[in-house]
C-alpha cells in the first residue's frame, strides 16, 4: 500500500465518521470539529487523487474543502465577536 492510499484512506475515514457522528447528534453541523474533519478529510482525498490524477475526485473535494474553510472562517469569526 502506498503513502497516497493510506492517505486517501484516511480521508475517507475522516468523512464517514464525522457524518456518523452528525447523524447520531454527537456533532453538530455548526462545530468546530465537523467543519475540520471534512476539511482535513478533502485534503486527504485532495492529495490521494492527485497521485492517482483523478480529477473530478480532486475537483469536488477541493470545492468540499473550501466549503468547510468557509464554514470554519465563520465559526471562529462569530466566536470571536461573541467573547468582544
Amino acid at each position: 500500500m502506498s503513502i497516497y492510499e493510506i492517505i486517501g484512506w484516511t480521508g475517507s475515514a475522516l468523512f464517514i465518521v464525522s457524518y456518523f457522528l452528525l447523524s447520531i447528534n454527537k456533532l453538530k453541523s455548526d462545530s468546530i470539529w465537523y467543519q475540520l474533519m471534512n476539511v482535513f478529510g478533502a485534503i486527504c482525498l485532495i492529495v490521494s487523487a492527485y497521485e492517482s490524477q483523478d480529477r473530478p475526485n480532486m475537483f469536488t473535494n477541493i470545492v468540499w474543502m473550501c466549503i468547510g474553510i468557509y464554514a470554519v472562517y465563520i465559526l471562529v469569526r462569530r466566536k470571536t465577536t461573541k467573547e468582544k
